[in-house]
């Protein structure tokens, strides 16, 4: 009971920080929504991969939403999209704000970098070995086209992040922090994870593949807890992209594949890379 009741807190504390970070992320989407395509359309390509890494490593989905949207119309390339799924690790970065915010701040960071780097280079490859990507198909817009706080209460507020994220971010918080104490109570975990330290890495970055912001939170509170390594929370963070995979599941299924497969390899590899370097 002691142990449920601290969990109730700590999830309660979690889901309440994710709440307000949420809010504040989608008010700057909103307010900034139509100047991306001005900044885009003008100017060099790096501007994209810029721009795409920098909505991936804001917090949460929406930047990933804004991205497969941008792509769909057009307007940033097949890499630009693999650097911003690459970035992002969907709703999990706030939970990461909320439970180690220094850690978190300079990853997001590391990812915002490389994000960049890895949407050159996907493009690079992508035209080295001619690979066929979809870039023209037509998207309809979720929310329609009305103005003033009614619509923003109603549309973003309740039936986005409250209905849509805040129950689930909570149930998942949850359900990973009770599992990880009750195991914790049973099981000599630090001793389990540090013998299969490499095996766990491996596993992270396949249940990466899962479009669903949550199982992810495992590692997350793994972390949080000393138990795993920043490798296995950064090569879980690279491969996983919370639900800003599923509206691209819906535009083009191999489109998504080739995302995931490009951020399979790309994570692992640099994940194995940080391992072998002891962190």
């Amino acid at each position: 009971m002691e142990i449920l009741i601290s969990v109730l807190k700590e999830s309660l504390k979690v889901t309440l920080f994710v709440l307000a970070m949420m809010i504040a992320v989608d008010f700057i989407n909103v307010k900034t929504k139509g100047k991306l395509e001005s900044i885009l359309k003008e100017g060099r390509k790096w501007k994209q991969y810029f721009i795409a890494s920098l909505l991936g490593a804001a917090p949460g989905c929406l930047g990933s939403f804004a991205g497969v949207s941008l792509y769909i119309h057009g307007m940033i390339s097949f890499g630009a999209l693999t650097g911003l799924m690459f970035a992002t690790a969907g709703d999990e970065q706030f939970i990461m704000l909320a439970m180690f915010p220094k850690t978190a701040i300079i990853m997001f960071v590391i990812l915002f970098i490389l994000g960049i780097i890895i949407g050159y280079l996907t493009d690079y490859l992508v035209k080295k070995f001619n690979i066929k990507t979809c870039t023209d198909c037509e998207i309809k817009q979720f929310h329609p086209e009305e103005k003033g706080y009614k619509h923003y209460l109603k549309d973003h507020i309740w039936a986005h992040i409250i209905k849509g994220h805040l129950l689930k971010t909570f149930l998942w918080t949850f359900g990973a922090l009770l599992f990880v104490e009750f195991v914790m109570s049973f099981v000599d975990l630090k001793s389990i994870t540090a013998e299969y330290m490499l095996w766990l890495l491996i596993l992270c970055a396949l249940i990466g593949i899962i479009p669903e912001s949550g199982p992810h939170l495992i590692f997350v509170m793994l972390f949080a807890k000393g138990l795993i390594p920043f490798s296995v929370l950064f090569t879980s963070s690279i491969v996983q992209d919370g639900h800003g995979m599923l509206p691209m599941l819906s535009y083009s299924v191999k489109d998504s594949l080739r995302i995931k497969m490009f951020n399979f390899v790309f994570g692992l590899s640099i994940g194995l890379f940080i391992y072998l370097l002891g962190y």
